[in-house]
């Protein structure tokens, strides 16, 4: 057995040098008078990697109590990760299935997205009518403890991945509310169906479009929609686009619904280190309704795929943009399969709007900001990305410094205000005085 699982870590050791011996003359492959790369300067020897042996042999032998060599392989791999950005994160193969289930749109679980941070979890949006909706969970509710376990001294993912599992299980919460009142509730896991996107028609001639999150097909509800307005004879003088608390997901969808309201141009490009993370999506011609002015709705809930759909349309000029600084979640993450099952979630690339911007700790800042202390709950205090552990700041560095003063708002503000811009369609067409300028 021993012998076995050392001829298992040689070649892990193995497999590790063949993969620094190729970064290396990948990287020397330049002219003879450039300088060494860091990262070639930083190229580990056999005696370091020897060292992962060592450690691994005598966890093994002089531990106090029996190791599951699976966990420390596992583990060993978490570490390599943890130290990264935020974002990035090792998937065994339960959680590498899940994700793949979620991107789909279905998962089994109480119906909650979260945001951890600094051994806390506190819940950002609550899916209508799921096992946490009935059970009376809002946005802004810090979870304690889960099945009786405290959150604080776990490993947050832990903590996370324990919300989920077998349909019909169920799972105990202890939750704080934002006005600090402790409450615990119990509910079973359930199959669902995750609705990201829902329409209202406002006035009998606007759509208001709810997106919660991205799924592979958002963009083709919206579309079936609005060929079903279309149908019915309705035609729509403007248009809400609803992201705020809306985390992201797939980037394709954001892109499609981008490309949707364009006619041409960059939506957005990514940049990497891997050179298949070079890419660059542009709007082909052909609207879903020229001319029809769009409002976009954010706040600091606002991240990723979202804010690559508000920085698109607010570059071109196809769309205003009304709330709040977003979350500045400017990175891609590529999830990558592993021979054991499992997969890796690794921060590849970075976010670009067409206008050159990066997204990453800075956000989208909005072409109307509106006054937060109309809409601030009790007791909000959201982070965003620059407010995360080893979040990616060098770029957000070298485009300046973003102001984050204003606060997250978890209750609706009266649709009349976002109605009155859209009839307002001077603001877009050019013939007004243009978008409030926010830092005047």
């Amino acid at each position: 057995m021993v012998n076995r699982l050392n001829k298992i870590v040689a070649i892990f050791l193995l497999a590790a040098c063949l993969a620094a011996g190729v970064t290396q003359a990948s990287e020397s492959d330049g002219t003879a008078d450039e300088p060494e790369s860091p990262r070639t300067q930083a190229q580990l020897t056999l005696d370091d990697l020897r060292a992962f042996t060592d450690v691994f042999n005598q966890i093994r032998r002089n531990y106090v109590g029996e190791v599951d060599d699976k966990r420390l392989l596992d583990a060993a791999i978490q570490g390599m990760l943890s130290d990264l950005d935020p974002h990035s994160d090792y998937l065994p193969t339960t959680e590498y299935q899940d994700l793949e289930e979620n991107s789909s749109g279905r998962y089994s679980g109480i119906g909650i997205d979260v945001q951890a941070d600094d051994q806390r979890i506190t819940v950002r949006a609550v899916l209508n009518d799921s096992p946490a909706d009935r059970a009376g969970i809002n946005p802004g509710d810090i979870i304690t403890s889960i099945d009786g376990v405290p959150v604080k001294g776990r490993k947050i993912q832990e903590a996370i991945d324990g919300l989920q599992g077998d349909p019909g299980s169920e799972v105990r919460l202890t939750l704080l509310s934002p006005e600090g009142e402790e409450h615990e509730v119990q509910m079973q896991r359930e199959v669902l169906d995750i609705p990201t996107l829902r329409f209202e028609l406002l006035d009998n001639s606007y759509g208001y479009f709810k997106i919660s999150f991205f799924h592979r097909e958002t963009a083709s509800h919206m579309e079936e929609t609005l060929e079903s307005l279309r149908k019915d004879g309705i035609e729509l003088n403007g248009v809400v686009l609803d992201l705020r608390d809306n985390p992201g997901g797939v980037l394709q969808p954001a892109v499609a619904m981008a490309d949707g309201f364009l006619d041409e141009g960059m939506i957005v490009s990514t940049r990497g280190q891997n050179q298949t993370m070079q890419l660059s999506f542009e709007a082909r011609p052909g609207q879903w309704l020229p001319g029809v002015p769009v409002v976009v709705l954010v706040d600091r809930g606002s991240a990723s795929a979202s804010e690559v759909l508000a920085g698109a349309l607010q570059d071109h000029g196809r769309a205003l943009i009304v709330g709040e600084r977003t979350f500045g979640k400017g990175t891609v993450q590529s999830v990558l399969p592993l021979r054991n099952g499992g997969g890796i979630k690794l921060t590849t690339a970075l976010y670009y709007t067409p206008s050159g911007r990066s997204i990453q700790a800075e956000g989208i800042l909005p072409d109307v900001v509106l006054d937060p202390n109309e809409f601030i709950a009790d007791g909000d205090d959201r982070i965003r990305e620059s407010d995360l552990d080893r979040h990616l700041d060098q770029d957000a560095a070298a485009n300046g410094a973003a102001d984050a003063s204003t606060k997250g708002a978890y209750q609706e503000f009266p649709v009349e205000e976002v109605l009155q811009i859209l009839r307002n369609a001077d603001i877009l067409n050019g013939n007004g005085t243009g978008p409030e300028d926010p830092e005047a």
